[in-house]
């Protein structure tokens, strides 16, 4: 069993656990994925046309479960924005897959980006298994997305690019066990869960 989180509360959110809190909103996983899907996409179409689908992508798998999550915020059915406890997580993340599902059927239907097409197919995938997971245990989130957005990174734009973000990586698993959202088991079945998806949606020809 997990002590309280040290950001639980406004009185206690100060200094380096303040710092560490921010921090862990900036890279939490709807900003990870809406910043990953829109590189895809203007990868394979820099114009236009590929904005406006990273925007509809964004849009279905990142700001729609953001504002569920602000509206049960402020209608007090969460205690807080990072929830934590397990029941809290339930329909967040049942709404997430719903909206990588509703995405991916966009993307299938009107033939978007195929790059784009994989990273809505992951998403369903990771997005499922975290909801089945998380049932049980509070596996990382934030882990699984920047773990495998490195990966992605590296098969679709480089391996520098993937070298580069490797120490933010470790920063963000950092992070989430000094505010001890979560432990260091955790931490690294998030990691594990999303690069081994990522690895065997590669094997099949996605992110190649």
């Amino acid at each position: 069993m997990m002590n309280q989180p040290k950001d639980y509360s406004a009185a206690s959110t100060v200094g380096w656990i303040r710092v560490a809190r921010i921090f862990s909103n900036v890279v939490s996983p709807p900003v990870i994925i809406a910043l990953l899907g829109l590189a895809l996409s203007l990868t394979e179409l820099p114009n236009i046309q590929g904005l406006m689908w990273a925007l509809l992508f964004g849009f279905w798998v990142s700001l729609m479960p953001i504002l569920l999550v602000v509206y049960l915020l402020k209608t007090r059915r969460i205690t807080d924005l990072h929830m934590n406890t397990r029941r809290e997580r339930r329909l967040p993340y049942i709404t997430s897959v719903v909206g990588a599902v509703v995405a991916l059927l966009f993307i299938q239907v009107f033939s978007g980006p195929e790059l784009l097409r994989c990273l809505a197919i992951y998403s369903v995938i990771t997005l499922t298994f975290m909801t089945i997971i998380t049932h049980y245990w509070m596996i990382s989130i934030h882990s699984s997305s920047i773990g495998s957005a490195t990966i992605i990174a590296g098969l679709v734009f480089g391996l520098w690019i993937a070298l580069l973000m490797l120490p933010l990586v470790v920063l963000v698993s950092w992070v989430r066990i000094f505010l001890r959202r979560h432990t260091l088991s955790q931490v690294f079945a998030g990691i594990a869960l999303g690069a081994g998806i990522v690895l065997l949606m590669a094997i099949g020809g996605c992110f190649v």
